[in-house]
């Protein structure tokens, strides 16, 4: 079997024409016979190409609002036919001609389903048709090259110039591949469309947009970014963004997400955890604020605000060096400033993620949660001691419970005045995160008279909230659920301290 094999009749059955025509020409200058549907055939003749209605050769309209026009033994027959003498008998005998060019675009599924919740719309963009030639072109590959999107449109004039009217087994390989790759991401966007209960339990995942990044966690790996990044924000500056910033990145905006409605604030994060957080009146005072929680920490971290950065807190961020800014907004003299350095990264925020679910691969598989979505408020705590926090405290034990929650486990928050000043986070024991908390605090000056205190997880001991009572911590607000969660209410009650329970862990591992 010979294995270069001219092009000698092509269909074209296609949703998108851009970038279609030089195809066109360069298939009519190599006298290939063109079959064609509908709009693709109107396509076709009005660049003055002539091509056959494929109701010509089947004998059939198309029917039932174009649902079927391709699907015909006479087309596919075409397409499946070995080009051995048995298969080839047949066709004789049935008057099909071999096909053995397929040129197909699919319904535009999934950006239909983005636009529209529609019922019916969306149905109706379930290509029937065009997935079956994709399938049978692709399987057929030894004989029958297989266009299957317009991404590879290029590709196809690529071959054409370089080898004509013909191609090679690796060429027909490659674009069955590439068919294969389009029919599975097409069948994966429909299931989810039809399970968005999720009542189905299955994993599937398809994603064409694809970044090689600089390098993994250390330069040794190598790294991938699978998804749309201006889903999320636009780069208006800086460098490639690398495997690390993109986790920081991922970190600062969901840790953001939590303050998105508030006051102006600003949060630096270092390795995906928050070293510096506060929301003040204006965004100025809150990059201050969070940059005095850790200035050290801060050094090459990753800066968001959940407001617009304006001129004057531009000069006073310049002052630092770090990888990544992150802001909903810059005024032109702000951009003008940071832009200042050529490889530093500056992200305009689009959205927050919507994302449901997360997936982590793990013992050569995957394990899949839902997304935290949990915010405690005012109307989900349990007072659990004597004294109820005060109105001022109340705020800052919201605030901690925010930013507790987005720390690697073990993790402690302090605040004081809507300002994160201390934390510990990636300890083995919370004892151990409390006291990294507190002397960060006293390391940077704070004093934490009046402060008060988050962990994500309960104390399975009251030896956390006696250390906290003796460094001047006055509140406490933690999920509660351990055995001896009573040693802990009594020895706040007894101490004058206050406690919260929110009912909610927040591990993060």
């Amino acid at each position: 079997m010979a294995y270069t094999k001219p092009i000698h009749t092509a269909l074209i059955s296609v949703f998108h024409k851009e970038g279609l025509d030089k195809i066109v020409h360069a298939l009519h200058a190599h006298n290939v016979t063109i079959y064609s549907t509908g709009g693709s055939l109107d396509y076709v003749r009005s660049l003055g190409v002539e091509a056959i209605p494929v109701e010509s050769l089947t004998g059939y309209p198309s029917i039932l609002d174009g649902r079927v026009k391709t699907l015909h033994p006479k087309i596919f027959g075409g397409i499946l036919a070995r080009r051995e003498e048995d298969h080839l008998a047949q066709l004789r005998e049935y008057d099909i001609p071999p096909i053995d060019l397929v040129i197909v675009d699919l319904y535009p599924f999934e950006q239909t389903v983005r636009s529209t919740t529609d019922e019916k719309t969306i149905i109706e963009k379930i290509d029937i048709g065009g997935i079956s030639l994709i399938r049978a072109a692709a399987k057929n590959y030894q004989d029958v090259v297989i266009v299957p999107s317009r991404e590879e449109y290029e590709m196809l004039q690529n071959l054409l110039e370089a080898k004509g009217a013909s191609s090679e087994l690796e060429d027909r390989k490659w674009f069955a591949k590439r068919a294969f790759r389009v029919s599975s991401h097409y069948d994966k966007e429909i299931y989810h469309y039809f399970n968005q209960d999720e009542s189905d339990v299955s994993l599937k995942i398809s994603v064409h947009t694809a970044i090689p990044l600089r390098y993994g966690e250390n330069p040794h790996q190598q790294a991938i970014y699978f998804g749309d990044l201006d889903d999320n924000f636009h780069q208006l500056n800086g460098k490639e963004l690398s495997y690390n910033n993109l986790v920081d990145v991922d970190s600062g905006i969901m840790l953001m997400a939590e303050f998105k409605n508030a006051s102006p604030t600003f949060a630096i994060l270092k390795h995906t955890n928050a070293c510096g957080l506060a929301t003040r009146s204006d965004i100025l005072t809150a990059w201050k604020d969070a940059l005095a929680g850790d200035p050290v920490s801060a050094f090459g971290g990753v800066l968001i605000s959940n407001s617009e950065i304006d001129k004057a807190t531009a000069q006073a961020i310049d002052e630092i060096f770090y990888e990544v800014l992150l802001a909903p907004s810059f005024t032109d003299d702000a951009l003008t400033i940071l832009k200042g350095k050529k490889n530093r990264i500056l992200l305009q925020l689009v959205k927050y993620p919507e994302a449901r679910r997360q997936i982590k691969s793990l013992l050569d598989g995957f394990i899949v949660q839902d997304v935290d979505r949990v915010t405690e408020d005012l109307a989900t705590l349990n007072y659990a001691t004597v004294r109820r926090p005060s109105d001022s405290e109340m705020k800052d034990l919201l605030f901690a419970n925010a930013c507790v929650k987005h720390l690697k486990s073990n993790g402690i928050a302090l605040v004081k005045n809507a300002q994160l000043i201390g934390m510990g986070c990636g300890q083995t024991s919370r004892v151990d995160a409390l006291n990294q908390a507190i002397n960060k605090a006293h390391a940077f000056g704070f004093d934490l008279k009046g402060a008060v205190m988050a962990s994500e997880a309960f104390f399975p001991f009251p030896d956390c909230v006696e250390i906290a009572d003796k460094a001047g911590i006055t509140a406490v607000i933690h999920p509660g659920g351990s055995v001896k969660d009573k040693d802990s209410i009594d020895y706040c009650s007894s101490h004058d301290m206050a406690m919260v329970i929110t009912g909610y862990r927040h591990f993060k591992h």
